[in-house]
């Protein structure tokens, strides 16, 4: 019975044994299976490793071939600016090997007046967009100095943050080089004092040197791709179509064109255009050189005006001769038929009165047509003190003359210089001029008569080619009457010119002035605008030896290097003034009218010492420019020019502060006494 229950306990153990043995077998076989799995997942992931590994080693091999093969210079920095990597197009550039360039700043190869702007650049890739612009600089190379064109990236982390600079540097010396030559090129083009414009088959302007911003007033930037034609043309040419009819024929052309200015001043132009071609030997454009010829035909004019004069007084000449024999006999016998017949009735004796009259008046013609034919002055002078001429001058139009012509005087408390010459021809150019402003002002107004001596020196006959160095009385007419047309200004000293109706003028009064003037070695200004009134200053030489004392105390009063701008629209007088104040120790700007000159004035206002201003231009006239320039500097010094002295006019450049005005045309000594004046004053 023992026995029994110890074989059922051992029966017992054995089952359990072998169900934990069971149980042990199935854990280590899922065990064994879970580790097959994880050892072939393992090898799995060590073959895409692998894998990864060789495509990463075939992209870097890529890459470094890319790189390599570039012909730009390839660089990577950290943020010191140390070079991390570098293509052998960089270690050839900068003529190192890659272990000696890697650690090396690139700053050190920039030229060192870039450096700055590099750093600059350099900076602001530490915020997005995290790159840069295409920029240029200089740097230091085993071929010396190139130009490169550099394209910069930054280089972030996962947090957006630089870790490293990335550039390519592309050689741009040849191109550098070449854009020198064509700026050297353009350069000489601007020296030019002719105006070079080109213009294409769409009529559109392509190139506009300096010397057609001096000659026409605008701006390059203002003309590049605007019509030529809507530009310096007040109204189309048909001389424009030969033109250009001529170039695509020719291949050039070559003529005279009349122009306008941006300030609306005409002038003559010769001008030159050739036909330009395109690689193809296609027309492409048409380039024009101009150059400014108003001067010359001016004096063209002047000298077929001269001719013409002569010869005009020629016939006059013979002309007044005959009618003297014919008038002689007619007043002779009306006056010896009113002496015969006292006894007439009224009507008979009018009209011998009118036959008298009119011959008389006939006779008075006659006179004028031989003083203009002899010029007026046959060397019968005397010496003149022309005060008293101007005394009895003004005591004719106080008695003659409508009330409501006011009379207006300025003589110099010292006495005038004495002149050589005739005084009832002298007499009869004032008494012309005078009935002249009196004509132009029929409802009245202001008659200014003025007389002073003036020394004439080399600058003032720059600027009046029939002046001469010397001493001269200047006799100055002024009214503030309808004014003269610009139009018909140049013609106003033609015999038989007139501008009154008809019966009122013969044309003769003013042929007669200039020629007893020009006679008596003298000659006369004319300034004039419509509306305004006119001016006529009549020069007359004096007698040097009293003039010798009074030039000898003129000193010249030369500069110290001070800057002056000189604003006026006539080119010649720019010219001349800038020439002589820079003889003198001046430094000077131009400016052709008030919107350069403020221009001029903005840039350089701390340098620019005294101001020399015309009153009359046009688009803004001296006494706006004035307030302008007071306004950018109430201490601006300036000195007011003018040829219409009208005392309304020094009221108001007075009004301004201006109190240093001098009156064209001016001497040199003038100018300089005025410069030194206004300089002076605190």
């Amino acid at each position: 019975m023992q026995r029994q229950q110890i074989d059922k306990l051992l029966r017992q153990a054995h089952e359990d044994l072998e169900i934990r043995v069971e149980e042990r077998t199935a854990e280590l076989s899922h065990a064994n299976a879970l580790l097959q799995q994880e050892i072939l997942e393992r090898q799995a992931a060590l073959r895409e490793r692998q894998r990864a590994e060789e495509a990463l080693q075939q992209s870097e091999k890529l890459y470094r071939q890319l790189v390599e093969s570039q012909t730009d210079v390839i660089v990577r920095t950290d943020l010191q600016g140390k070079l991390t990597f570098a293509n052998a197009v960089a270690c050839q550039t900068f003529g190192f090997k890659l272990d000696e360039l890697l650690g090396q700043s690139l700053y050190n190869f920039f030229h060192p007046d870039d450096l700055a702007q590099s750093l600059e650049n350099m900076a602001s890739l530490a915020s997005p967009p995290y790159c840069l612009r295409v920029y240029e600089q200089r740097a230091l190379t085993v071929k010396g100095i190139r130009w490169f064109q550099w394209n910069v990236t930054a280089i972030t982390d996962d947090r957006q943050q630089v870790t490293e600079t990335q550039g390519v540097a592309r050689d741009v010396t040849e191109r550098k080089q070449a854009e020198q030559k064509i700026s050297e090129q353009a350069a000489l083009l601007d020296i030019a004092t002719d105006a070079i414009l080109v213009q294409d088959f769409l009529f559109e302007i392509l190139f506009w040197n300096q010397g057609a911003e001096r000659l026409y007033g605008w701006q390059a930037c203002e003309v590049i791709g605007k019509n030529p034609e809507k530009l310096l043309y007040k109204k189309t040419s048909p001389q424009l179509k030969v033109a250009l009819k001529n170039v695509i024929e020719f291949g050039s052309w070559h003529g005279e064109l009349h122009k306008v200015t941006k300030s609306g001043k005409e002038i003559i132009t010769e001008s030159r255009w050739t036909l330009m071609r395109d690689e193809m030997g296609q027309p492409k454009s048409i380039l024009t050189v101009d150059t400014d010829i108003t001067e010359k035909k001016q004096l063209q004019a002047q000298f077929l005006r001269a001719q013409r004069l002569e010869s005009l007084g020629t016939l006059a000449s013979g002309i007044a001769h005959d009618l003297n024999n014919i008038l002689t006999p007619i007043m002779s016998s009306s006056q010896m038929l009113a002496l015969r017949l006292p006894n007439l009735d009224p009507r008979n004796q009018q009209l011998l009165k009118l036959l008298e009259d009119n011959s008389k008046r006939a006779a008075d013609l006659v006179k004028q047509i031989l003083t203009f034919a002899r010029g007026g002055f046959e060397g019968r002078g005397v010496c003149l003190q022309i005060e008293y001429l101007l005394l009895e001058i003004e005591q004719i139009i106080n008695s003659t003359f409508p009330k409501s012509i006011k009379i207006s005087k300025n003589l110099p408390k010292e006495n005038l210089w004495t002149i050589l010459a005739d005084p009832t021809q002298i007499h009869q150019v004032l008494m012309n001029l005078c009935v002249n402003a009196r004509d132009a002002m029929p409802k009245g107004g202001t008659l200014y008569i003025g007389a002073e001596n003036l020394f004439v020196d080399e600058n003032f006959v720059r600027m009046n080619l029939d002046a001469r160095v010397g001493p001269y009385v200047v006799i100055t007419i002024k009214d503030t009457g309808i004014g003269i047309p610009s139009l018909i200004l140049d013609r106003i000293f033609e015999p038989f010119f007139t501008t009154k109706e008809l019966g009122k003028g013969t044309g003769l009064g003013l042929p007669t002035v200039i020629g007893i003037v020009e006679k008596h070695g003298g000659f006369v200004n004319v300034q004039s605008e419509v509306g305004k009134g006119t001016q006529f200053q009549v020069y007359l030489p004096a007698i040097k030896e009293r003039t010798t004392q009074e030039v000898e105390k003129s000193e010249l009063l030369n500069g110290k290097g001070e800057l002056i701008l000189i604003v006026d629209d006539e080119t010649a007088i720019l010219e001349i003034t800038k020439t002589s104040l820079e003889d003198h120790n001046y430094k000077t700007f131009t400016a052709s009218n008030g919107i350069e000159a403020i221009s001029l004035y903005a840039e350089h206002k701390n340098t620019i010492s005294v101001v020399l201003m015309d009153m009359m231009m046009p688009s803004m006239d001296g006494l706006t420019t004035i307030r302008i320039l007071q306004q950018m500097n109430k201490q601006v010094k300036v000195v007011a020019i003018s040829g219409m002295t009208s005392n309304s006019e020094f009221a108001e450049v007075t009004e301004v502060g201006v109190n240093v005005f001098l009156r064209k045309p001016y001497t040199f000594h003038e100018l300089l006494h005025a410069i030194n004046n206004v300089l002076s004053k605190p």
